[in-house]
């Protein structure tokens, strides 16, 4: 009974908490961004981080019981194909919040990357072919998550399927150990993959930034690295990379313990949605406090 309660105090008040607080600053960020692209200001980090914030509102709008269930529900659309159209719009966009994250990374350890370095030579192709990349991440993930419809539909609270719940009405169906440890390994190559390349990049950047702290130093003209428009970009990235990565291996571990056990608890469930959150939510508050272009601009409306 105590587990109950405290699952519905986590899901109705945290939760619901995060979706609100997250949805309305990836919305007002999402806008200020159209305004730059559309203003012919914006720069390639720019448009990456766009995509970032649109992708993160539709992790938030497919969550259960939210905008994307609620217009299925309100077509009365079987729950078999809401249970596909919600779970695999949800992996959809969790890769794809990945691969952006990693983007991100690698353009900016590209962009603050010496002239003389070896990453300095794809400065120029990377930005020349950057919606290209964009749109080969959206074709990669689209494709990759299409193995989950096959695997998953309506919960049918009948103990003899031996399914594997995984919201209230949404389930993992019977898989053959064999193809279960198939897919997580599949899908673990390419988040550690992933990872790996935002550790590698967050390490060059965090070398490249101490390396001009020492300079300026010398130099006796630190408050200008202070004031580096490139350096508060770069410990924003890193900060959020790693962010990402303490809350990406949270998840794994809760997730992975849960397909290779076949174990469904929902306290753990909701402490797992919790934390899938937690980096949408993040993401464009410290983007937010971090643009100077955004507080300059909050500044004109408050004078």
């Amino acid at each position: 009974m105590s587990s109950l309660f405290f699952m519905s105090f986590l899901d109705l008040n945290i939760v619901y908490f995060q979706v609100r607080l997250g949805v309305l600053a990836n919305m007002f960020l999402l806008v200020f961004y159209i305004f730059i692209i559309l203003g012919h200001r914006s720069k390639p980090m720019d448009l990456i981080s766009c995509q970032l914030t649109f992708v993160h509102i539709m992790m938030f709008l497919a969550g259960e019981n939210f905008w994307l269930a609620n217009i299925l529900e309100s077509l009365n659309v079987e729950n078999n194909f809401k249970c596909k159209a919600t779970f695999y719009t949800k992996r959809v966009m969790r890769g794809l919040s990945i691969c952006i994250t990693c983007l991100l990374s690698v353009l900016q350890a590209v962009t603050i990357s010496h002239r003389n370095s070896l990453l300095a030579k794809f400065k120029n192709r990377l930005k020349k072919y950057i919606i290209t990349v964009l749109f080969y991440i959206w074709f990669f993930n689209f494709s990759f998550s299409t193995n989950l419809i096959f695997y998953v539909g309506g919960f049918t609270n009948m103990s003899e399927t031996n399914q594997l719940k995984v919201t209230n009405s949404c389930s993992l169906f019977p898989i053959n150990y064999i193809i279960r440890g198939l897919i997580l390994t599949v899908t673990t190559s390419r988040d550690m993959f992933l990872v790996g390349v935002m550790l590698t990049t967050s390490t060059y950047m965090v070398i490249i930034l101490c390396r001009h702290q020492r300079q300026c130093k010398h130099l006796h003209s630190i408050s200008h690295l202070r004031a580096s428009p490139e350096k508060r970009v770069t410990q924003t990235i890193l900060l959020l990379v790693v962010f990402f990565v303490v809350m990406y291996w949270v998840d794994f571990i809760i997730s992975s313990t849960s397909i290779l056990l076949w174990m469904y608890d929902p306290v753990i469930m909701i402490v797992q949605k919790i934390v899938v959150n937690a980096y949408p939510t993040i993401t464009p508050l410290i983007q937010i406090s971090s643009d100077k272009r955004i507080t300059n601009v909050m500044k004109k409306l408050q004078s």
